[in-house]
């Protein structure tokens, strides 16, 4: 039943989307064309047309070709996928994905070979705009309407889980959480627990040998095998009962203990291999684009900060006897140790005392004036020539001392994975709050974050947070 209803949505959604586009389409023309009515032009918005334009029923020719050809990119982008997990965000890059990629298509086939070159630019950008935005809403509509039937029991996908374990928990915690996804659970197949045992009111209903009967009575329309560890020797034999009745089958692995990060797989010539970690630094294209951005914001903030930096050495300088530069070994990308540059915010102290000393609150080595550095992160500017060097980024996790990196690998479970990217002169933890003297384990669990899910977005989201968010001065010692 739920294939059938996945079906018939599919088809209103590809008749629905057709229509937003021939009405974005027209809409578009409209309001970059009519200068009786557009508001665009109404308000100086954007310039009235002059010269030749085709008419709206010379557009039509060009809209015959777009409907189709979207549609097609709709589907070949995962629109018309179920997502009942799936979120908004993640709905409406997709649209934005195939919109513009539906365009390029047909603008391509227009200019190179048509060799028709007589539509307005502006009207194609119109276009993609009203589509991306009527499309999106009439898709939130349908997601919040879907979302309510589940929750009220309509519109379920019923499935039944294979191994009692504690990955079957956690998918069945998940699936409580979330009642607007829609599962229905019908209860659970395993060897070593007894029949009627519970779990979130879903039962353990018998053996995996049921496994054949259950599949031949056709009332489940997935089965999530969620076995043990230790049970996977099972795993091909139950494997081969699901596909032979044809029922769609999940895996759901219990590795969280042993790899406890999300892993990616490579096709080696056939054979899958798991990568532990994700890390998307690691690709040549993205450290090539992050060097660059850090080469051109360094010298640029090294220019616009050159003036505040010279008053911050004088002050320095007439303040506290001592070097206006503070050095320090830390410990950077791939494990390697450099010296990081600050202006001297505290009063000289001996070298083995400052190697294990953390900085605590009303500090008495700070001076009065480099409180103030500290609190406003002016200390931290000569960094930008440790940006420009290349021992550092602009965005990363922040590098530690020696002396503290050798405890706490031996403390704190992952720690180290930091030193696989450049550490950065900010980062997820730092605008989060966590700098100073405050949890370590939050600290990391940040920059496990950064390390995983890094994008050029990431890093702008976190230079603005810097500069205008309320947490990132907090702890600031």
């Amino acid at each position: 039943m739920i294939r059938e209803n996945q079906k018939l949505l599919n088809i209103m959604h590809i008749i629905i989307d057709a229509v937003i586009i021939a009405f974005s389409f027209i809409l578009a023309y409209m309001l970059r064309f009519d200068d009786t009515w557009s508001p665009l032009i109404k308000y100086n918005i954007i310039k009235p047309p002059f010269g030749y334009y085709k008419s709206l029923e010379e557009y039509r020719n060009m809209l015959i070709m777009l409907i189709p050809c979207y549609i097609i990119i709709y589907y070949l982008c995962g629109m018309y996928d179920p997502k009942r997990t799936s979120g908004r965000r993640s709905e409406l890059f997709s649209l934005i994905k195939a919109s513009i990629g539906g365009m390029l298509y047909t603008v391509a086939i227009l200019y190179f070979l048509l060799r028709e070159n007589n539509y307005a630019r502006l009207f194609l950008g119109i276009f993609v705009i009203l589509n991306i935005t009527i499309d999106y809403m009439f898709r939130l509509v349908v997601i919040k309407i879907l979302r309510n039937m589940r929750r009220a029991g309509k519109n379920l996908k019923h499935i039944l889980i294979v191994g009692y374990s504690r990955t079957a928990r956690g998918y069945i915690d998940r699936l409580r959480v979330h009642p607007e996804w829609g599962y229905s659970i019908h209860g659970m197949l395993d060897d070593n627990q007894p029949e009627g045992t519970t779990y979130r009111h879903v039962q353990v209903i018998g053996t995996m040998d049921k496994l054949p009967g259950l599949l031949a009575s056709n009332e489940y329309d997935e089965i999530a095998i969620t076995l043990g560890i230790d049970d996977y020797g099972k795993l091909e034999k139950i494997v081969g009962i699901c596909e032979k009745s044809g029922v769609h089958t999940k895996f759901i692995p219990d590795y969280n203990n042993i790899i406890p990060t999300k892993p990616y797989t490579e096709d080696l010539d056939g054979i899958p291999v798991i990568h532990v970690r994700h890390v998307p630094l690691s690709s040549s294209f993205n450290k090539v684009l992050k060097r660059c951005v850090d080469i051109f914001g360094s010298l640029v903030a090294i220019i616009i900060f050159c003036i505040p930096m010279l008053a911050t050495a004088l002050i320095i300088k007439l303040t506290s006897p001592g070097p206006l530069i503070f050095k320090q070994k830390r410990i950077g990308l791939h494990n390697r140790e450099f010296s990081i540059y600050k202006f001297r915010s505290m009063k000289v102290q001996e070298e083995h005392k400052e190697k294990k000393a953390w900085t605590t609150e009303n500090d008495p080595r700070v001076t009065k004036f480099g409180r103030f550095m500290r609190k406003t992160n002016i200390d931290e500017l000569p960094q930008l020539f440790n940006v420009l060097k290349g021992d550092m980024s602009l965005v990363g996790p922040r590098p530690e001392r020696p002396y503290f990196v050798d405890k706490f690998k031996e403390e704190i479970p992952r720690y180290m994975v930091k030193h696989q990217v450049r550490p950065g002169m900010t980062g997820w933890a730092q605008v989060n709050g966590y700098r100073g003297d405050t949890s370590i384990t939050k600290r990391i669990e940040c920059d496990l974050y950064y390390v995983e899910n890094w994008s050029m977005f990431l890093d702008f989201k976190i230079l603005f947070l810097t500069f205008f968010g309320n947490k990132v001065n907090k702890n600031a010692y």
